[in-house]
């Protein structure tokens, strides 16, 4: 299998084979296996440059394998061809005849050019394909009606085998490493072996046409190795100069990933060429040994260069390397400046990699679930989407984003090929519910890594791999080469919230991620995700409903909802991708009201109410299957009027949910407001206007203009002043959408408190799409805001729609990825007396990060947080060590962060924190101590 790559990804250690008869010809076959144990016809050779310039054969071919010793019939069989991308290059061709035991079977794809030494012998001559010379896609099917499945075609009904070339949208499991040339076909390796992965299956070598009478010609013979460095191997651009040669070389072993089927091997003194790479992979390709060879050992390595998703290795055997006597000093890992252009990471690939003075901040973890990697950020904050701080018509501001995005990204992977969300029982790394790894959380590497590229063919990236793999059977943190801050909290955080003063009423927005009561296994028509492991979770398609598959998948979501609601303690909650009961047929408000049950039951007491539905919504029928609603707490607030909601099935609304409002007022008395409850239309359908802000933005524009009307006209109706517009507008804070309503006075309260925070990761880049926006009647009243962010920074391997994917359940009824969105909460100060006492003392907290601190190792940042009710506490944070060593920072928005030297000796070390006090506040002081650990060993890997 090709490494380290992430598709394909490891195969499962037993793999069902084709059955055939012990005599005769068998029957038209079973659809597509890996069949490692050779007991099926597979396609062993693709020629698509006959008679182009410079081939040495006048027409393409493809030629197929018998490894069984019984011949095999092709009576219902077709040869079929389509396009890189997928289009057909002619009608399936039938087949005839059989392909004899052991033996070859020769198809003739193209009319004869006239290039080339003539191709004789062929069994079949459809000569109606136009074959492109990489090779496209090439079907043997088991039917002679049209394939016209796409993508990952591995054990796809009626594709006995399929051969996707490098570039192709479909294959099996992953396209080969390289396109063929007019001297070069695809043929495959291992005499025959099947392992649905074609780049595993498949190398670059002289064509050999063979039919079942013989070859056309005799095959040449393999040329002699050269010998290459590995410098010359990487050469000193993206690919190699010498791919497809076969090549002997020599390195140190510097790591062997278990599960990348291979090891990196790295010149001990390098060319003195900064341009050129001193490592490499050695991949040994399925069924070519184990790879016994040891960090830092002498090898002597002999196989072809190819290049696969974008990384330079070598495909060899355990045969063809060979450990030396003589000994090599130990390659010394690449410690210089960070290389922020791909040219400038190209030329370490496949290197030691000194990664611990760096600074990285996690910036994804979607693919963890299903990869066991972790996208980071150079640098104290994630990856940003360009609009949520540019505006999307500044193409300036803009690039400048993007490129920032590019120059600090860096993806750290587990050292293993497998895809976890098609191989049950296993457990992807850094997956944790105690030592979580989320977006927005200080990443400290305590290894080196190796940097090297990776990932899709399509798509490859640059990554560090460890130098052993990441075993995540067991706690991954005893294995990572990284120590991962815990940035969790169990609340929203109250010092935000009442940075200008104490809230007597707090308001919040919550997408809730399809919360439905009515049930995918009961509904006709709805059909789930399936999973290898056969776990249903959640609908998929045909049906109405969309959330939970059945009576336990709702338990776990609602459980995890209820939870984060509960703890959000606000007053006044808009929901958003709720169940529209009416909408189905049900009772209107039954999945609102079912969620206000489990609430309560939750609480103990009957803490929450149901907003009821407005009259003024449009007819059940000509609505969404989701909705918008509202819950509050009667203790706190009371609703004023009757509920409100924006009619436009003719407008602007007619492809998005309805807005729905209502007035609330304190029941202790103060200040009416009206809160809006949003969900414009999303960004996956609709048109794109090019603008870089996803599809339908014109649509969001439209809904947004149309809002602000209405709003306009409830408001003078209701005689209110103060008006918060709340929800998931599906755009980025600086996106068109918003700038309307920042155009009519309304102020993103985020934005306007400065806390940095973002409800949303799309990516790998985080971003906005859930906002509160308050008029400057409401603007008056705020005394902060906060982003709880559980569920965005969290990997989705937690979320109850990804239940029993893995060998770990990581089902825990908490907070923790209770949707894909993060709630939005406000505080407002409604009560006529606005007095706030003065305090003067200060309260200071500190906590260190990471929470794991290795001697001489780790580099701890200790986060300083300095409040004081009514105040906002400015001035300098003093960081006294116990060697009289005094660090100074100075407060922003109450916080300060203050860098601390690596601690060299193991042991408690404890630090004093000295606010200095300002005009309104006075000092304080407090001691912290860090808990420092006896760095783990090595391993020889250093």
């Amino acid at each position: 299998m090709p490494a380290p790559g992430r598709s394909p990804r490891r195969l499962l250690a037993s793999l069902a084979g084709l059955a055939v008869a012990a005599t005769g010809l068998s029957f038209a076959p079973l659809p597509a296996h890996a069949d490692p144990a050779g007991t099926g016809l597979v396609i062993s050779e693709v020629y698509g440059a006959g008679g182009n310039s410079g081939a040495l054969y006048d027409a393409d071919f493809v030629e197929l394998y018998n490894p069984t010793d019984a011949a095999v019939a092709l009576t219902g069989m077709s040869i079929q061809y389509r396009s890189a991308a997928g289009n057909p290059g002619s009608s399936p061709a039938a087949l005839t005849g059989s392909v004899p035991a052991g033996g070859h079977y020769l198809i003739q794809m193209s009319a004869a050019g006239s290039t080339g030494q003539p191709l004789s012998g062929a069994d079949a001559a459809p000569a109606k394909f136009s074959m492109a010379a990489a090779g496209g896609q090439v079907i043997l099917a088991g039917t002679t009606s049209a394939i016209t499945a796409q993508g990952d075609l591995a054990g796809a009904p009626n594709v006995v085998d399929m051969v996707g070339a490098s570039g192709a949208t479909s294959y099996e499991s992953a396209a080969t490493s390289s396109g063929a040339s007019s001297t070069r076909s695809l043929n495959r390796a291992a005499g025959g072996t099947d392992t649905d992965v074609n780049a595993a299956d498949f190398v670059l070598a002289a064509p050999t046409p063979v039919g079942s009478g013989g070859g056309t010609t005799e095959p040449e013979p393999e040329p002699e190795p050269t010998a290459a460095s590995i410098p010359e191997i990487q050469g000193s651009t993206s690919e190699s100069p010498l791919v497809g040669d076969t090549v002997t070389t020599r390195g140190v072993v510097t790591a062997v990933p278990e599960f990348l089927y291979g090891f990196y091997l790295q010149s001990p003194t390098g060319d003195g060429d900064a341009a050129t790479s001193d490592g490499v992979f050695v991949y040994y390709p399925n069924g070519s040994g184990d790879v016994t060879v040891e960090v830092g050992q002498h090898v002597e390595v002999t196989g072809q260069v190819a290049e696969y998703a974008g990384q330079t290795q070598v495909r060899s055997t355990e045969a063809d390397t060979t450990v030396l006597a003589e000994s090599a000093p130990a390659p010394i890992a690449y410690a210089g400046e960070w290389p922020a252009t791909d040219a400038e990471k190209e030329a370490l690939e496949g290197m030691l990699f000194s990664a611990d003075d760096f600074e990285f901040t996690v910036t994804n973890t979607y693919s963890t679930n299903q990869y066991g990697e972790v996208g980071l950020a150079l640098g104290d904050r994630p990856l940003i989407q360009p609009t949520e701080v540019a505006d999307a018509q500044d193409e300036a501001a803009i690039r400048a984003v993007e490129d920032d995005n590019a120059a600090r990204a860096i993806t750290l992977d587990d050292g293993s090929s497998t895809d976890y969300t098609r191989t049950p029982g296993l457990t992807p790394a850094y997956v944790s519910t105690t030592a979580p790894v989320r977006v927005g959380a200080p990443a400290d590497f305590t290894e080196d890594v190796i940097l090297t590229e990776g990932g899709s063919p399509s798509a490859p990236t640059y990554r560090f791999q460890p130098v052993e793999s990441v075993d995540a059977t067991r706690d991954y943190t005893a294995t990572s080469p990284v120590v991962f801050a815990d940035t969790r909290t169990d609340a929203p955080d109250e010092a935000l919230l009442s940075a200008d003063g104490t809230p007597d009423v707090k308001v919040a927005a919550f997408n809730v991620l399809n919360y439905f009561t009515t049930l995918g296994a009961v509904t006709p028509g709805c059909q789930s995700y399936d999973h290898p492991s056969g776990e249903e979770n959640n609908v998929r398609t045909g049906c109405d409903p969309r959330g939970a598959w059945d009576a336990e998948d709702l338990r776990r979501q609602q459980e995890k909802i209820v939870t984060a609601i509960n703890a959000l303690d606000a007053d006044v909650v808009g929901l958003m991708e709720i169940e529209n009961s009416a909408r189905l047929g049900e009772t209107p408000d039954e999945a609102t009201r079912t969620l206000v049950d489990a609430l309560n039951a939750a609480a103990g007491s009957d803490l929450w109410a149901a907003n009821p539905s407005s009259d003024e919504l449009p007819p059940a029928a000509e609505q969404d299957v989701i909705t918008n609603a509202i819950i509050y707490k009667p203790a706190a607030v009371e609703r004023v009027g009757e509920a409100r909601a924006l009619d436009a099935k003719e407008g602007a609304f007619r492809n998005a949910r309805e807005p729905i409002g209502q007035v609330f007022r304190p029941v202790d008395g103060g200040e009416e407001f009206l809160y809006v409850v949003n969900h414009f239309k999303s960004k996956g359908s609709g048109v794109d206007d090019g603008t870089g802000q996803g599809n339908a933005n014109p649509d969001r524009v439209a809904q947004a203009e149309a809002l602000v009307e209405w709003v306009d006209g409830v408001q003078a109706e209701a005689g209110v002043e103060a008006v918060l517009l709340g929800g998931d507008f599906n755009a980025y804070t600086m996106e068109d959408p918003m700038q309307v309503l920042y155009g009519e006075g309304y102020r993103d309260v985020v934005t306007a408190a400065g806390t940095g925070e973002f409800s949303y990761s799309f990516s790998g880049l985080s971003g906005s799409l859930d906002h509160i926006v308050a008029n400057a009647a409401a603007m008056e009243h705020l005394t902060g805001a906060d982003i709880w962010n559980i569920n965005a920074p969290e990997s989705i391997a937690l979320e109850y729609s990804r239940f029993g994917y893995h060998g770990t359940d990581f089902h825990v009824p908490g907070p923790y990825r209770s949707s894909d969105h993060d709630p939005v909460v406000v505080g407002l100060d409604l009560t006529d007396d606005t007095e706030v006492p003065e305090l003067a003392e200060p309260t200071i907290t500190a906590k260190h990060a990471p929470q794991r601190v290795w001697a001489g190792s780790t580099r701890t940042k200790l986060k300083v947080r300095v409040t004081a009710r009514g105040e906002r506490p400015t001035g300098l944070v003093e960081v006294t060590l116990a060697d009289g060593t005094t660090l100074v920072a100075r407060l922003k928005n109450g916080k300060a962060d203050v860098r601390l030297p690596r601690f060299e000796a193991p042991g408690d070390h404890r630090v004093t924190v000295t606010y200095r006090g300002d005009d309104t506040v006075a000092a304080g002081s407090l001691t912290h101590t860090i808990r420092v650990d006896k760095k783990k060993g090595k391993g020889g890997h250093r």
